[in-house]
């Protein structure tokens, strides 16, 4: 019996033990937000999470991937111990916040307006000020929006989610929208709409749409865990893997 305790015991040390990192137990946060982070049929799918799940068999970890609104993912990345967020925008902002990994996913980010509505002329990013913005609660739009001189109740109105943004969109309860592409396609799509007879870009957020998304880890984690991180990503994308996962997505 002794014998078999002790077996058992090891088998559960090895096991904990690929739920860390130098001894450390890793906890990954996400949100949803497809195609790059979404559940489906209880895991967590989407082309980030598949450069993710790339880069944990790299490093040997079985970490799982939590899914929470936005704001409770950002904060949890912002305040706890050995904490992974993706996808994340790297904005000048965030930059001393988190400790960066790499790029995940690129993105192209607009302001969406119904194809109705074609009395919206958005030439410079002033020109926004006069209608009514669908942002997320702290994800980069809002707060780059609110940098600039956005308010939250006047020219900005803030969700939990980007579906719910497109849902007042299209109830006509917001005039323009925010969204990257890929998102904007997918949840259209998904709710049985044809994006470009239903949407129109109606302007390009180039200044957050040039840093793409990332994967980055909590200021309380150590320097050895995320070098470790940032040297398997660099391997996925030398090898070709990151590659072949953002092809299947285009």
């Amino acid at each position: 019996m002794k014998k078999y305790v002790t077996v058992f015991c090891l088998l559960f040390v090895i096991d904990t033990l690929a739920y860390t990192v130098y001894g450390q137990t890793i906890q990954i946060v996400t949100e949803e937000y497809p195609p790059y982070n979404y559940e489906e049929n209880g895991n967590i799918a989407g082309v980030s999470t598949e450069v993710v799940n790339a880069v944990l068999k790299e490093v040997k970890s079985k970490a799982r991937i939590n899914l929470y609104p936005w704001p409770r993912a950002y904060d949890m990345a912002l305040n706890n111990e050995n904490t992974m967020i993706y996808s994340i925008s790297r904005t000048v902002e965030r930059e001393h916040l988190f400790k960066w990994v790499g790029e995940v996913a690129p993105a192209n980010n607009f302001l969406f307006s119904l194809k109705t509505r074609t009395d919206i002329k958005v030439h410079t990013l002033d020109d926004a000020r006069k209608y009514k913005i669908g942002t997320v609660l702290d994800d980069v739009a809002d707060l780059y929006l609110i940098k600039k001189g956005f308010v939250a109740g006047k020219n900005i109105e803030r969700a939990p989610n980007y579906e719910l943004n497109m849902k007042k969109l299209l109830g006509k309860r917001l005039d323009l929208w925010f969204s990257a592409e890929l998102v904007a396609n997918y949840l259209l799509t998904k709710n049985g709409y044809i994006p470009n007879e239903t949407v129109s870009k109606v302007f390009l957020m180039e200044e957050i749409s040039q840093v793409g998304l990332y994967m980055a880890f909590s200021k309380k984690t150590s320097d050895a865990i995320v070098q470790q991180y940032k040297t398997a990503i660099e391997k996925i994308k030398n090898d070709g893997t990151y590659s072949i996962i953002l092809k299947k997505y285009n």
